[in-house]
């Protein structure tokens, strides 16, 4: 693949959940333009994956899709195994794939069923089918992904660095939304307990929690001026983020410039989730 010139990742092998696009798409991409050999994990009939794979292998790196639901056990147990057949062992792994309510489809919801899940507002009114389908993929299917590839890092006996995707929310509650904000909340502190569960083993844990990020999720935000003019005004630094900011702090977070760093949650939000 084309070099920037830089090849932290040069013999890796990472896995990155919700790889088909927006953050994790972005992080893939890098994560082989620097010498790592990737496994895409993407739900198993989204066919962006397939696109994200080919800008990797058509630049020379090497790549893989993995069609997986993370609230699986099984299938998190098969993405891994799947990385491991391809590539021989895992290294790295971003655990990027969430939902921001039960009816989000990768940022196109359709309006009946969004007004449905608007309409149950606060979580005294919410069907309880809602709250358990986030965590069931937020929270549960990051743990699912986390220790499918550490039990592999801890077998191959040289260590490891897994993120994990929260969000500010983490920090900030969102009313109506309790469902997310609890999910990324316990990203936080499941990264934490697995921080010190694993650091005998020389596995690195940390969470990146970004702040407004222009992708699919943002639900529309670039073809609506004025919402997207709206929520930059709330932003210090003036703008939305990028997925390309994202990455940049996934793979610094993933990278042996942070061989020190376990356990910490770094908020790349342009300032709006400070102090």
């Amino acid at each position: 693949m084309a070099s920037t010139g830089i090849q932290r990742f040069q013999g890796k092998v990472a896995l990155v959940t919700g790889g088909a696009s927006g953050m994790g798409a972005e992080t893939s991409i890098r994560l082989a333009r620097e010498g790592a050999s990737v496994a895409v994990v993407g739900l198993p009939d989204d066919p962006r994956g397939a696109d994200v794979v080919a800008q990797i292998t058509d630049a020379g790196g090497n790549a893989i899709y993995v069609g997986a639901d993370v609230s699986r056990e099984a299938d998190c147990d098969a993405a891994a195994q799947a990385a491991v057949d391809a590539f021989g062992r895992i290294d790295l792994c971003m655990a990027a794939a969430c939902i921001l309510n039960a009816h989000y489809v990768s940022g196109e919801v359709p309006d009946d069923a969004l007004a449905a899940d608007r309409r149950a507002g606060h979580i005294i009114n919410k069907p309880v089918e809602f709250w358990e389908k986030v965590l069931s993929v937020n929270l549960t299917g990051v743990m699912l992904t986390n220790r499918a590839v550490a039990r592999y890092m801890i077998a191959q006996g040289d260590g490891g660095a897994i993120v994990n995707i929260s969000s500010g929310a983490a920090k900030i509650p969102m009313p109506g939304s309790a469902e997310y904000s609890v999910s990324k909340t316990g990203v936080w502190m499941l990264t934490r307990v697995l921080a010190l569960e694993l650091a005998p083993h020389q596995i690195r844990v940390n969470t990146v929690a970004p702040g407004v990020i222009d992708t699919p999720m943002a639900l529309g935000l670039s073809q609506d001026e004025e919402r997207r003019a709206a929520f930059e005004r709330f932003v210090p630094l003036g703008r939305l983020g990028e997925a390309e900011d994202i990455a940049e702090a996934t793979l610094f977070l993933l990278s042996d410039h942070a061989s020190y760093i376990s356990g910490q949650i770094l908020h790349p939000d342009g300032g709006l989730f400070t102090g």
